[in-house]
This record gives C-alpha cells, sequence and structure tokens, in this order.
C-alpha cells in the first residue's frame, strides 16, 4: 500500500467524483482510477459504488476512510515532529477554542505570542466542549483552550489559568437595570437568552437549578454577540462570562453583579495524556502558563 494510493482515496471520498479529485491532485483522472483499482485489488475489497462519473463509499469504504484518516494524520504530525525538534521556533501547533473567550482573552495571547515566536504556525480553530475535547483525544488538535476546565479525567490533562464571575445582562430599560447587584432568583420568571446547548457545558442552568428554579430559555445563540444583541433588542436576559463584556458592552444593556449566589467558571487549556507535547507545543504551552501567571499575580486581566 502506497502513500500515493492514500491520498487518492481520500480525495475521491472527499469529493464523491473521480474527475474532481483528478482535478485537485493535478494528477490525470486514468492515474486515479488506476490508483484506485489497485488499492481495491490489494484490500480485496470494494471501496467504492460507481455511479458514471459519481462513486460513493461502500460501507467497508467507510470503514477504512475513517482509520486511514487517522493514520495519515499522525503521519503528517510525525513529519512535524521531527521538524520541530530540529527548530521548535519553526514549528506547527493546532489551537482550539470555544466562542466564548474568543473576543477578549485569546487575540491578546496569541499576539503576545506571535510577537516573540514569530516563525510559529498557528492553526485555530472554533468548536464546542464536546468538539474540542474529541479532537485532542484523537489528536486533531495539539492544545485547546476549555470553560469549564474539566478535572479527574482520563484521556486529557487540564490546567486552570484563571476563574471568572458570571455577570448578568439585561435590556437598559429593564427593571432591575438600577441596581449594581442582584440576587439569581430575581430573575426566576425572565426570559434567559443562553449559548446553545452543547457549545459549552452550561454552568448557568445548573446554577438556577441548584438555587430551586429551572429558567425558561426563551432564545440560543450560536455567539457571545448574538445573545448580547438580542438582549439589547429587549428579548431576554442572560448571564455572561464578565471578560466577554468588560470592554464591549452593547449600547441598550446594563451589566449587573450577580451576588447571590455568585456564579464563577474556570478558563484554562487541555492537553492529551496520550503523549508528551512536541517542543514547539511545550514552548507555546510554557509561554501561555507564563502569561497567565504573571496576569494573575499582577491583576492585568482586565
Amino acid at each position: 500500500m502506497e502513500i500515493r494510493q492514500i491520498k487518492y482515496f481520500i480525495e475521491v471520498a472527499k469529493t464523491e467524483h473521480m474527475t474532481e479529485a483528478a482535478l485537485n491532485l493535478h494528477v490525470a483522472q486514468s492515474a486515479v482510477s488506476q490508483q484506485i483499482a489497485n488499492l481495491e485489488k490489494e484490500l480485496n475489497v470494494k471501496l467504492f459504488e460507481r455511479s458514471g462519473r459519481n462513486v460513493k463509499l461502500t460501507p467497508v469504504g467507510r470503514i477504512f476512510l475513517e482509520h486511514i484518516e487517522i493514520a495519515m494524520l499522525e503521519m503528517e504530525h510525525a513529519v512535524e515532529k521531527v521538524n520541530e525538534f530540529l527548530n521548535p521556533e519553526t514549528g506547527v501547533i493546532r489551537l482550539g477554542f470555544p466562542n466564548s473567550i474568543a473576543a477578549n482573552t485569546l487575540p491578546r495571547v496569541i499576539s503576545s505570542f506571535r510577537q516573540e515566536y514569530p516563525k510559529v504556525n498557528l492553526h485555530v480553530e472554533q468548536g464546542s466542549i464536546q468538539y474540542l475535547f474529541r479532537s485532542i483525544v484523537e489528536g486533531k488538535l495539539n492544545l485547546a483552550f476549555v470553560t469549564p476546565v474539566p478535572k479527574d479525567e482520563k484521556k486529557v490533562s487540564g490546567r486552570i489559568f484563571f476563574s471568572e464571575k458570571l455577570i448578568a445582562l439585561v435590556p437598559d430599560d429593564h427593571p432591575l437595570s438600577e441596581q449594581n447587584a442582584i440576587r439569581l432568583n430575581q430573575l426566576r420568571n425572565e426570559p434567559f437568552i443562553l449559548l446553545r446547548i452543547g457549545l459549552e457545558d452550561n454552568i448557568i442552568l445548573e446554577a438556577c437549578q441548584r438555587d430551586g428554579f429551572q429558567p425558561t430559555v426563551a432564545f440560543e445563540g450560536e455567539n457571545i454577540d448574538t445573545i448580547k444583541n438580542l438582549v439589547a433588542a429587549g428579548l431576554g436576559v442572560s448571564l455572561l462570562p464578565e471578560s466577554t463584556v468588560y470592554d464591549n458592552l452593547p449600547q441598550g444593556t446594563k451589566k449587573i453583579s450577580v451576588l447571590e449566589p455568585m456564579i464563577s467558571r474556570t478558563v484554562g487549556m487541555i492537553t492529551t495524556k496520550k503523549r508528551d507535547l512536541s517542543p514547539s507545543e511545550k514552548l507555546f504551552y510554557d509561554y501561555i502558563c507564563h502569561f497567565y501567571d504573571t496576569v494573575s499575580r499582577f491583576g492585568q486581566f482586565e
């Protein structure tokens, strides 16, 4: 089995079209067809069902694709790691992050790192906590910011960088808007606007339930800005991490501290337990840890 055959197979599986795959690979269609035929002969299975110019994976073809993509990813990582050991300041880092830390924390940290190590290639990807966790375990991402930071997980290690309070965001004409602080149960009859369940572990629902009520979720947004705009439009209230509204409070809204109970979240990073960090990853990880230690020591996060 040749690497070329595998690359051709993956491209045909993605495009489901021999001609399109050949164009993407910059080779003749006959070459792609021949390599796929050779691969099927070697494996003694049919990987594709053919229908004119279109093709679709057979059930065994889907199984083969699932495993061979992981193998190819590991081969790419192997080459990257060899290069990184030669020069850790020119490596590749695949970094994941959830929506709710993108607006404030992430750009600041990455900008600081890039100024010091401009040749490190950072690939950033956004996703839900579940997606980030799975991608770290499967090796698709090297490092990922998460919130909350998991504890006692078998497959990943977590490092907490900081904790921050959640504050209430209400329309500026809301009856509570003139108060500087409220109790959580003062919002029990309000329509809530929250991140879509699954994008992040929802500590808000858990906090409300512990305080004796089930919140009415009127809207679910895909990102923090959407939630803030819905609140500004008078469609409900929300609870948001303090950092997301510190210097970006929409017109028509008011932020209010929640003191009883105080709700907070942890923000940090996860890495896989399956292998040690590469030199480039370790360089970034150590830099991030030092960055947040300094921020925490001198109170500069805000």
